[in-house]
């Protein structure tokens, strides 16, 4: 299932706090250094409606470099570039405009100065985030992005706080082909595109005070958004307010784990085009484990309001996207008035391998959608260490028709 990673805070934080690295001049922060990157190649073939498509290949290089701290300051740089070869003309339009894996190109996607007073660390610039409403998704080859500023503040017991500002969004890619850039149009997880003329916002608190249960609790504001579901993407003239809720209760009794959870998203938009303006999914979850085999059910439920968008925003990126019931790699469960129930079961084969199988049914108002998919992902060690394979293949049923495979092969360095 997905988590709340908050990488944001956890890497920033930790990486500032650390003072044995610390540099004494200017000249030493850049020296002492510390450059990381990732290489990629991502297959996937995609089948819709009966509609054979090419197999399409996009392969990448992630490459970042971070300062020794100075005085509580770092500078953080990450670049990203991508290609897909052997693509064939007659499906470039195809994989133009869907699935996100057709890019080619490079962006310097972190720019971001940080300064780490107490337990408190602010950033500028350009950056990766990830918060459970302002989330870049790292699902694809290039890595979704934002420019703007954050505040992370640990001051309270077992709590994090965090505060965003973005006014720029850099996707997967821009729609043509190539990597996408830096700018005001963001996208989000129901196909609904916000272009924030004014910038957005957004304010988070975790808590996790109790053993074993973590509460989340974030706000986010996006002015002037305009939607592409309704078919004309004319631009609405309003304000969408996202708030999100989420209690969490993980434990163990004897050998056997388990977790309980709840979430809630809410939307309303303010100067909307409808008479009823307000949307929300709540979900719940329940699973066991014992001695690595892993199961999960869920149940979600969208109100059957109808809005400007059609559908439940969770946040700004691809990567606000937490919602229990979704399948490994469709998102049904925003859409207006569904109810989507999941099974999951996993396997922990090693330490370092995941093999499982999830299905996944959504009655929407009109119809209704099932997956069915099975995963599995594999981390090498020894001469092959920071090497990993990872397999998704789903299928879809009922109302619907069409299969995805995606292969993925990474190399962290």
């Amino acid at each position: 299932m997905k988590l709340a990673k908050l990488s944001l805070a956890a890497i920033v934080v930790a990486g500032l706090a650390s003072s044995s690295f610390a540099a004494d001049t200017l000249a030493d922060a850049f020296k002492n250094g510390k450059v990381n990157g990732e290489l990629k190649a991502y297959y996937v073939t995609h089948d819709a409606d009966n509609t054979d498509r090419t197999d399409i290949l996009t392969t990448g290089i992630m490459l970042n470099y971070k300062t020794a701290p100075l005085y509580g300051f770092i500078f953080n740089a990450t670049f990203q570039g991508s290609a897909s070869p052997f693509l064939s003309n007659d499906d470039k339009a195809y994989y133009t405009t869907n699935d996100g894996i057709y890019s080619s190109g490079a962006v310097l996607s972190e720019a971001y100065i940080a300064y780490n007073a107490g337990k408190t660390t602010a950033m500028v610039g350009r950056m990766f985030l990830d918060t459970p409403l302002v989330s870049g998704s790292g699902s694809r080859v290039i890595k979704e992005a934002f420019e703007g500023a954050a505040v992370i503040n640990t001051d309270l017991p077992n709590t994090t706080l965090i505060a965003g500002y973005v006014q720029k969004f850099q996707s997967r890619t821009d729609g043509a082909g190539n990597v996408g850039e830096f700018t005001k149009n963001f996208s989000t997880n129901s196909s609904v595109n916000v272009d924030l003329d004014n910038g957005g916002y957004t304010f988070a608190a975790i808590n996790k005070s109790i053993t074993g249960l973590t509460l989340t609790a974030a706000y986010a504001y996006a002015d002037a958004f305009y939607n592409d579901i309704v078919g004309t993407a004319a631009e609405v003239n309003g304000v969408v307010h996202i708030g999100y809720v989420e209690a969490l209760y993980e434990g163990k009794v004897g050998e056997v784990g388990f977790i309980l959870g709840a979430q809630d998203y809410y939307n309303k938009f303010n100067d909307s085009t409808t008479a009823d303006d307000t949307m929300n999914v709540y979900a719940f979850k329940a699973g066991v484990s014992f001695k690595g085999i892993n199961g999960t059910v869920a149940y979600s439920q969208t109100s059957d309001d109808v809005t400007a968008s059609g559908a439940v925003i969770s946040g700004l990126g691809n990567g606000a996207d937490l919602l229990y019931t979704d399948p490994v790699i469709g998102m049904p469960g925003y859409n207006r008035d569904t109810t989507s129930y999941l099974i999951d079961l996993n396997y922990d084969v090693t330490a370092a391998a995941n093999v499982g199988a999830r299905y996944v049914l959504a009655e929407l108002a009109t119809r209704d959608e099932d997956y069915t998919a099975i995963y599995g992902s594999y981390k090498f060690d020894a001469a092959l260490k920071g090497f990993s394979l990872g397999a998704q293949y789903e299928t879809k049923g009922k109302d619907a028709d069409g299969n995805d495979l995606w292969v993925k092969a990474n190399y962290k360095f």
